[in-house]
């Protein structure tokens, strides 16, 4: 790149756009790649710093920020993803409806280690409104070899999208709340709409909720009978803990079900459970699901509502950043909770 003085610049068109910094106020694009300079503007330019003004000379091969960033964004975006115009070198990745964020980060690892290259995501599995930003990217110089934009799509091309929206589907949806204490009407069910709740604010229907007994037979009897009668998620709330009286897990495993996990490294929510019966999750959901604002159920229902089937290893992962700080004001997902158990 030429540096020439910017008052000799003057008819001269500029090689990528120039960042107007207005502290505590704005930062954009003053002046867009391919302006003309005009007198008028040589002012401005030196109050924005530039005393300078960079004319490219390109060489075999090279590539213009700008190009390089839409060609990354175009090989990166996956389903539920569109990308924007590029504006100081930099295309954003923007999610086309409300869903659950994947981002294949060991993809992603690889192509931020090609050097001159960059791209950032949201943290993968968690749910985004339409059109939120989830990711951007840009190549760190002016121009860089195309041969590194070359290898970057020839990895996405090898790997699953790099970042996908998964739209969350309808599910209808079965409780069994459990204890005797509720059963015999002894104290009034604030489990049953916590889980309604939670379900409704993602787009899922109960279909009904029985209130069983701490009995490990009826329990089992009453997941079946949801499931004849339609629900295609289960959900047994109470009675997972180590109490005599608690026979939840027992009664999940007593519908045949194979067990995935019980047990997770999540506070609050390590008495969690998670089984299928066929294609059918059975949930088994502790105390802390009542009570707690944000719980293990907040990191795995919008997956299974996503049409994941989960595997233990995805219960382990979550162990760190497993540990919800329990903060006065909750800004949960743009928090850690849940999001460190990743490569």
């Amino acid at each position: 790149m030429k540096l020439i003085p910017v008052e000799q610049a003057v008819g001269m068109l500029l090689a990528h756009d120039m960042t107007e910094i207005i502290p505590g106020k704005s930062k954009y694009a003053a002046f867009k790649k391919g302006h003309m300079i005009k007198e008028e503007d040589i002012p401005r330019l030196l109050n924005m710093g530039k005393e300078h003004i960079g004319i490219i000379e390109y060489r075999e091969g090279d590539i213009h920020e700008n190009d390089a960033a839409i060609r990354m964004a175009h090989a990166a975006a996956g389903k539920g993803i569109v990308f924007t115009e590029p504006s100081e070198g930099k295309v954003n990745l923007i999610s086309q409806y409300a869903g659950l964020l994947k981002v294949n980060y060991n993809a992603l690892f690889e192509i931020n280690n090609i050097e001159d290259i960059m791209m950032a995501t949201l943290h993968t599995n968690q749910v985004v409104k339409s059109d939120t930003t989830v990711g951007g990217t840009r190549i760190i110089p002016l121009i860089t070899d195309s041969q590194k934009i070359v290898q970057m799509e020839q990895i996405c091309e090898h790997n699953e999208p790099i970042i996908t929206v998964l739209p969350l589907k309808s599910f209808k949806v079965g409780i069994v709340t459990t204890g005797s204490e509720v059963y015999h009407k002894r104290i009034p069910d604030k489990f049953g709409p916590v889980i309604r709740q939670k379900f409704e604010e993602l787009g899922s229907e109960v279909i009904n909720q029985i209130i069983s007994k701490d009995d490990a037979e009826i329990i089992a009897e009453s997941i079946d009978q949801l499931i004849r009668e339609g629900a295609e998620i289960v959900t047994c709330t109470g009675g997972m803990s180590v109490d005599p009286d608690d026979v939840t897990p027992l009664g999940i495993r007593k519908t045949g079900a194979n067990i995935i996990s019980y047990g997770a490294p999540v506070l609050p929510g390590a008495m969690f459970m998670l089984g299928y019966k066929g294609n059918i999750p059975i949930v088994g959901l502790p105390g802390c699901v009542m009570y707690g604002k944000r719980t293990i159920f907040d990191l795995i229902l919008p997956r299974l509502l996503a049409d994941e089937r989960l595997t233990k290893k995805d219960i382990i992962q979550f162990g760190h950043g497993g540990l919800c700080s329990g903060c006065e004001v909750c800004t949960f997902p743009n928090c850690g909770f849940g999001k460190g158990g990743l490569y």
